[in-house]
């Protein structure tokens, strides 16, 4: 049986599932190879364009991944403490979103 998630304990770790840890992790490798490959272009003396073009798929895999994350959090850690009546987590999300929209 899976752990229940724990967002709020003292040390702020969340147990995630398999599949979630997965697709994390996966998405963190891929942008990890897309910065491979721009340090790869620097190295090599592409052309600025080539390589800033690169650059925005990067921010775009890194949005993806926030994306992700935020929704799972949203779905697990969120939902279960607003059903446990823990409203704080409201103003918690609230803060979070407020620094990803700077």
């Amino acid at each position: 049986m899976d752990k229940e998630p724990c967002c709020h304990c003292p040390q702020r770790k969340k147990e995630r599932s398999p599949e979630e840890y997965k697709k994390l992790i996966h998405r963190l490798n891929r942008i990890e190879g897309q910065i491979r490959g721009i340090r790869g272009m620097v190295e090599s003396g592409a052309y600025c364009p080539d390589i800033l073009v690169q650059a925005a798929a990067v921010n775009a895999a890194v949005n993806a991944f926030g994306k992700e994350l935020l929704a799972n959090h949203i779905r697990t850690c969120v939902a279960d403490d607003i059903r446990a009546g823990r409203d704080e987590t409201i103003d918690e999300l609230v803060a979070t979103l407020q620094k990803l929209m700077k």
